[in-house]
């Protein structure tokens, strides 16, 4: 979907594959088919953006392939999809029944995170829709705290340094500029928007620069103004937002907020926990863990590192932090110029959901993304942006 800011620059709206696991080319070929033309079809559109993730095998798959490569963009020229962003945080196994810390390998001191990415950025400049010049990919943001030393921050360093130059050669090439942007998440060397400023003014490229995920700036009860003001100030470009909601208990303490955390508690993804603390931040890795006696302090509201539904927070006494999605949104575009022109609903959880609330075919969560990109899109029509054919 696409919108006309003010200022007359166009944003885009898509919404993250990563909901539909696939490994393989022919995986991403039936999730256009199933699932992302029949949202297309709910909203009434002739064109949907959406933000492919390709896992490792099938991005290596259309990169050594040209003949697949133009295949796949014939499918989505005759589905009525567009591609101006790609997840490539996720390495492959993101479908697995089991994910947790597995999300974060490789790393960005392994050369296999520097190779897939080259490898997204090459097959974006071939998906890119005619029109389109400029195309942006989300990445992990550096790598999980527990395992990062100095000689491998100075080997992700050196890789972040070799992907600008490869990017700066793929625009000379293409004519199309790809940028990479660092996705803070908790529990991650870069945990927050403040901690992605020295990596990245250190880089100083503009090729290279972060995405903002409203759930984890959330989750980690950042301030969207104070976050966003400082990314500016320090001339770190905002190359993407993922527009997602966290899970929010304000009244930790008490037994039945507890128990409906705990049904949010589940085995596949991590799910960070966060209070804050008049002695600052505090966390555990997973909501079980927050869970257990008196690990995180409940004096203050939690909140957990879960991608709940935009259009549908949780029952009482649990609610998300949609109102932060709605402070960032406001920073990110509302202004005389936009700070990004990619934005993308990355709700990926819907099977991680409780069971009640899980959809139970493929036409209720089609609904359910449909319903999610109607909320965006309605909050950027707010903002004073118009939605174009």
């Amino acid at each position: 979907m696409r919108f006309r800011h003010p200022d007359g620059s166009t944003v885009h709206l898509a919404y993250c594959t990563n909901v539909h696991p696939a490994e393989t080319l022919d995986g991403v070929l039936a999730q256009l088919r199933d699932h992302c033309e029949p949202v297309r079809r709910r909203l009434g559109r002739d064109r949907l953006g959406i933000g492919l993730w390709l896992a490792k095998d099938a991005a290596h798959s259309l990169v050594t392939d040209p003949s697949a490569l133009r295949g796949l963009r014939t499918e989505l020229d005759r589905r009525g999809l567009e591609v101006v962003t790609l997840n490539g945080f996720p390495y492959e196994g993101f479908g697995a029944e089991e994910v947790k810390y597995r999300v974060y390998k490789p790393d960005w001191a392994d050369p296999e995170r520097l190779a897939h990415t080259t490898d997204l950025a090459r097959v974006l400049a071939g998906l890119l829709p005619d029109d389109v010049t400029e195309g942006s990919i989300s990445t992990l943001p550096l790598a999980w705290r527990t395992a990062y030393d100095g000689e491998r921050a100075a080997s992700a360093m050196t890789a972040l340094g070799t992907l600008a130059e490869r990017l700066d050669a793929l625009a000379e090439l293409t004519g199309r500029s790809i940028r990479v942007g660092l996705e803070p998440e908790p529990g991650c060397t870069v945990e927050t928007t403040a901690d992605a400023i020295a990596p990245l003014s250190a880089i100083g490229h503009d090729r290279i620069g972060i995405c903002v995920d409203t759930c984890h700036l959330a989750t980690s009860f950042e301030d969207p103004h104070t976050a966003l003001d400082a990314l500016t100030e320090a001339r770190v470009p905002v190359v993407k937002s993922q527009l997602s909601a966290a899970l929010h208990a304000e009244h930790p303490h008490l037994p039945e907020v507890r128990e409906a955390l705990a049904a949010f508690d589940e085995p596949r993804f991590l799910h960070q926990t966060r209070t804050a603390t008049a002695a600052g931040l505090r966390g555990t890795d997973d909501l079980g863990e927050a869970l257990k006696g008196d690990t995180l302090p409940d004096a203050s509201p939690w909140r957990a590192h879960f991608h709940v539904p935009l259009h549908a927070a949780p029952a009482a006494p649990l609610t998300s932090t949609l109102p932060v999605l709605k402070s960032a949104l406001t920073w990110l575009v509302g202004g005389p110029h936009p700070l990004t022109r990619h934005l993308e609903v990355e709700t990926y959880t819907w099977q991680a959901l409780p069971p009640e609330l899980r959809p139970r075919a493929r036409a209720q969560l089609a609904d359910g993304i449909a319903a999610e990109l109607t909320l965006a899109r309605d909050l950027l029509t707010d903002l004073g942006l118009k939605e174009l054919p």
